[in-house]
């Protein structure tokens, strides 16, 4: 029987720090395709309108993401895996039809203009990267089973590679891009679904032994039906995340001078949502480190701290001359505007600290095996950005700071329910299966 893992500070920082740097590096490929989007007529114009595309896809896509934790339970057999790549590819495909759907002009109009209340000079470039980002959407799904046969091989090493490779194009092709001015947001959506397809292409390569290797079983294969419902539970929560972002913006969009705080407000993010992302691996600390009780103040203390240092990375960028390079060098923002963007990035500083102490209640909610408790933070998440959002609007506040405080408050409030949830329930021990990281076999 394997040894419980040594529970200090040390250990859950091996842990959890190539967790982080994986996790950040997915979320790095936007702000590196945003230099291309914010060059050409238009400006950061076309990039606040391809950060509101791309979070409408991402949000249509959010059955991809789950569908990960499903393949780890019905693609162990060779007939498992064809029903799980067969189910993930018609969503896929059923996903795309959807956002094709979205791109019909009146629906597009309804979406971007009336709904999230874009002005035109945004609606318009969010509108055509919709429509051009659909060939991702579905090298995603069609990148998916090929991520799940690796981690259930425990080769999380090679499946980090295909996602660093992407990031590794996607930061070469960027600055070549606008050397040889193919810039404005369709070619930025170019230059995020070549690097994609290359990643889909080597994590084929990398999957293709372990496909060999699946052995046949006598069980009756899963339904696809059975697969999918399954599976719909695990994406509601990050429906309602993603849906966040969107609503968000629809409240930046509706604040005094959105032409000029959206793209802004979203460079800004650029930055910290890797951190952020890097913060919700978290989760997966606690639960392979787990606790004895709900009062865990190894995890907690170590989620302050993690999110407290995670917050001030994007500091960095606003430092004097890096400020210059990246914001108006690359991005093309007025030099008039760095005041407002060192607020912005400031007041951002809360957001990875609040996703890290919501992500530490979520990892013991894992390990109480409490997925409802996770479901309803996620909702009260949404409900709190909704409350704040109007508050702030009704009160005249201005879309930065709309931006630096809805998304704090909404994981706060979303880590005290679930909190309060758990206080009532008795501790049942998820086992967590022999994993192979940095600090060795854990649990």
């Amino acid at each position: 029987m394997e040894s419980e893992p040594t529970r200090n500070n040390r250990q859950l920082t091996r842990f959890f720090v190539p967790l982080a740097l994986q996790a950040a590096s997915q979320a790095l490929s936007y702000p590196l395709v945003a230099m291309v989007a914010s060059r050409g007529p238009g400006g950061p114009l076309n990039l606040a309108g391809l950060a509101q595309s791309t979070t409408i896809m991402i949000f249509l896509g959010m059955f991809c993401i789950s569908y990960v934790t499903t393949g780890m339970i019905y693609a162990t057999s060779r007939e498992g895996y064809q029903k799980f790549r067969d189910i993930v590819l018609m969503t896929g495909f059923g996903v795309i039809i959807v956002q094709a759907a979205l791109c019909i002009p009146w629906l597009s109009h309804l979406l971007f203009g009336n709904l999230i209340g874009l002005p035109p000079s945004i609606a318009s470039p969010a509108k055509i990267t919709l429509l051009a980002t659909i060939p991702v959407q579905f090298l995603f799904f069609l990148r998916t089973p090929y991520l799940v046969i690796m981690y259930i091989g425990r080769a999380t090493g090679k499946a980090s590679l295909a996602t660093i490779a992407r990031i590794v194009v996607t930061a070469a092709l960027s600055p070549l891009f606008c050397i040889m001015d193919l810039v404005g947001p369709v070619w930025a959506v170019v230059c995020l679904t070549l690097p994609a397809a290359l990643e889909c292409l080597v994590a084929r390569l990398f999957a293709d032994p372990f496909l060999k290797r699946l052995k046949s079983s006598t069980a009756t294969p899963p339904r696809a039906g059975e697969i999918f419902f399954f599976n719909l539970p695990l994406s509601i929560g990050g429906y309602l995340l993603t849906a966040s972002a969107i609503i968000m913006g629809a409240f930046i969009a509706r604040a005094p001078d959105p032409e000029r705080v959206l793209p802004i407000c979203y460079l800004a993010l650029g930055l910290a949502n890797p951190v952020g992302f890097a913060a919700t691996r978290i989760q997966t600390t606690v639960l392979a480190f787990p606790p004895a009780d709900l009062k865990d103040r190894l995890t907690f203390r170590f989620a302050l701290a993690a999110g407290v240092v995670l917050g001030l990375l994007p500091l960095i960028f606003i430092l004097p001359g890096l400020i210059e390079l990246y914001y108006i060098t690359l991005q093309k923002l007025e030099p008039a505007d760095m005041g407002l963007v060192r607020i912005t990035a400031i007041a951002l500083i809360f957001y990875p600290f609040s996703v890290a102490v919501r992500a530490q209640s979520e990892g013991l909610a894992a390990w109480l095996k409490r997925p409802t408790t996770v479901m309803a933070g996620h909702a009260i998440f949404l409900a709190t950005i909704i409350a704040s959002g109007f508050l702030l609007l009704l009160l005249g506040a201005p879309g930065f700071i709309i931006c630096a405080a809805v998304l704090p408050a909404g994981s706060l409030a979303s880590s005290v329910t679930m909190r309060a949830l758990m206080s009532r329930s008795r501790p049942k021990p998820t086992p967590i299966a022999p994993t192979t990281t940095s600090v060795g076999q854990v649990r």
